[in-house]
C-alpha cells in the first residue's frame, strides 16, 4: 500500500511550501508541502482500513521512502496509547532512532514511542544505549521518550526507578554544550517542577548548576 499512500500524499503537495520547509528544515530529503493537519487526516482513513501488520508495514515502507510528510506519517501511523501486541511496533520505531537528522520528524517518532515505553518500562535498558550515541538527535530522543514520566503526580515503584535513570541522563547532558541537548535537559526539568517542585531544584541545586544560563532559566520557569 505504500505507493498509493505516497500518491495520496503528494495530491495534496504545494510546491511553494514545500520550499518553505526544505529551507526551514534544512535536512536533504524531499518535502511535499502538505501540513500536520492533512498528513493526520490521511492517517486517520489508513487507520481505519488497516491492522496492525498492515499498519506496521505501511509506516515501515513511508518511513524508508524519505519523503518528510510520509516519515511524519509513519510516526503518527504508531501514535497510539493501546496496542496489543506492540513489539513489532517498538522494534520498528528502534530501527528509526538512530536515523534521526532533526527535531521535526524525531519528534513525532519519538511520541509514538513513549506511548511504548509507558506499556512497558523494562523498554527503558534499551533507551539507555541511545545515551552513548554520536547521533545528537538519538542522544535526545533518551530524555523525549522519557517525558512522559516527569508528568506523573503519583510514579509507582517503577516508574519512579525511570524517572531517577533519565534525570541521571539529564545530569550527564549537562556536560554536553549542544543547544538541542541543554533544551531538551531543561524541558525534562521544567515539566517535572509541576509536579515534583522539589525533586527538580534538587537537580538545579547539583548537576543542573553547570546548564548553560538560558536553560536554567527554562528549567525553573515555574519554580
Amino acid at each position: 500500500m505504500t505507493p498509493e499512500a505516497l500518491a495520496q500524499l503528494e495530491a495534496l503537495a504545494d510546491p511553494g511550501k514545500a520550499a518553505e520547509m526544505a529551507a526551514y528544515h534544512k535536512i536533504s530529503r524531499r518535502y511535499l508541502g502538505v501540513s500536520v493537519p492533512q498528513v493526520e487526516e490521511l492517517v486517520a482513513e489508513w487507520r481505519a482500513e488497516l491492522d496492525l501488520d498492515a499498519r506496521v508495514a505501511l509506516a515501515a515502507g513511508l518511513w524508508e521512502s524519505n519523503v518528510h510528510e510520509a516519515m511524519v506519517a509513519a510516526a503518527k501511523l504508531l501514535t497510539q496509547a493501546r496496542i496489543r501486541p506492540d513489539e513489532a511496533v517498538w522494534d520498528l520505531i528502534c530501527t528509526w532512532v538512530p536515523e534521526f537528522e532533526g527535531w521535526a520528524v524525531a519528534d513525532h517518532a519519538t511520541i509514538a514511542a513513549q506511548k511504548r515505553l509507558v506499556a512497558d518500562p523494562a523498554r527503558i535498558e534499551t533507551v539507555a544505549g541511545w545515551t552513548v550515541s554520536e547521533n545528537m538527535w538519538t542522544r535526545r530522543a533518551a530524555l523525549v521518550i522519557t517525558l512522559p514520566y516527569a508528568k506523573m503526580n503519583f510514579p509507582k515503584e517503577q516508574e519512579l526507578a525511570v524517572r531517577e535513570r533519565a534525570l541521571g541522563w539529564a545530569a550527564d547532558y549537562v556536560a554536553d554544550r549542544d543547544w538541542f541537548i541543554q533544551k531538551a535537559v531543561a524541558w525534562w526539568v521544567r515539566d517535572l517542577s509541576k509536579h515534583d517542585a522539589a525533586r527538580s531544584r534538587a537537580f538545579l541545586d547539583g548537576p543542573g548548576v553547570g546548564l548553560k544560563s538560558f536553560a536554567r532559566k527554562e528549567a525553573g520557569r515555574y519554580l
